[in-house]
């Protein structure tokens, strides 16, 4: 592990292996850099050169500052694009689910001479008021809770409920069959502040409800123009596969991908396909 120079009083925590064309990682919640434990290994056998970050909040990167919008899309991504021109990456793929997507898919919308493409799984745009419908309403309800003080008082330093929290999400958002690990994290999390530095990206107005509210899709002209892959599981239960139906309204070279038989946790859950399409595009 390694730590970057500090942008906004943050350092990031890295991993760094291979050489090669260039690939970004970026995990998801609840989770950290581990996330990438199968797939980096299968990107450098490929002959890439591959950088895993935590998060600002997550895992070993720093988490002092309170100010939520600190967590939040467009402050993750000036931490990550830091990163990538501190250590000299040229046009990096960037690979992301999760917030992780949100991380990419923000920093291909304003700095899209900094990557070679995206290869990212949901959440995507285009969902629109869907995530208000009462079917939604019953996987989204964590993002609101996220944002009470009451959630200091639960969860934060508290093992025993940190680890019956995110087993709740790593079995219910996984795929069939899938056997999460969950004692790292269970670590990790467990720290006091740690908990709540990673619900920060919901309290900054981050999360998928949050966006999806207050979308618009953009004019033609001003889509991402970055060559994006979607990778779209079929067990999601966050987001269906029916809500891949606007990508295009937001994405002027992308191309969907439906994955079967898996869940959310794209990294663990089917790491050779994403190790196939990031190379495809490197």
């Amino acid at each position: 592990m390694q730590l970057s120079a500090a942008v906004d009083g943050f350092r990031l925590a890295y991993d760094r292996y291979g050489e090669g064309p260039a690939v970004v990682l970026l995990h998801g919640w609840p989770g950290d850099r581990t996330d990438y434990r199968l797939l980096a290994p299968m990107l450098v056998e490929r002959g890439c050169e591959v950088v895993v970050p935590d998060l600002r909040g997550f895992g070993a990167s720093d988490r002092s500052d309170p100010d939520p919008l600190q967590y939040g899309a467009a402050a993750q991504a000036r931490s990550v694009l830091a990163l990538v021109a501190e250590l000299g990456l040229d046009r990096p793929v960037l690979a992301g689910y999760d917030i992780g997507s949100r991380i990419a898919q923000q920093i291909a919308r304003t700095s899209p001479e900094s990557v070679e493409g995206l290869v990212i799984a949901p959440p995507l745009p285009g969902i629109g008021k869907r995530v208000f419908s009462e079917q939604a309403q019953t996987e989204f309800w964590y993002q609101a809770f996220h944002r009470l003080p009451m959630v200091e008082e639960l969860i934060d330093g508290q093992p025993d409920a940190v680890r019956a929290y995110l087993r709740h999400f790593w079995t219910h958002w996984s795929g069939p069959g899938f056997e999460p690990e969950l004692e790292h994290l269970v670590e990790v999390y467990s720290a006091p502040g740690a908990f709540t530095a990673s619900i920060n990206w919901y309290r900054a107005g981050a999360g998928a409800v949050a966006v999806s509210a207050a979308e618009t899709a953009p004019p033609s002209y001003d889509r991402i123009a970055v060559p994006t892959v979607v990778l779209w599981p079929e067990f999601d239960p966050l987001f269906p596969r029916a809500w891949s139906d606007r990508v295009d309204d937001f994405y002027s070279d992308v191309r969907v991908r439906p994955v079967d038989g898996v869940g959310h946790y794209a990294p663990l859950e089917y790491p050779e396909i994403l190790a196939e399409e990031i190379v495809g595009l490197g």
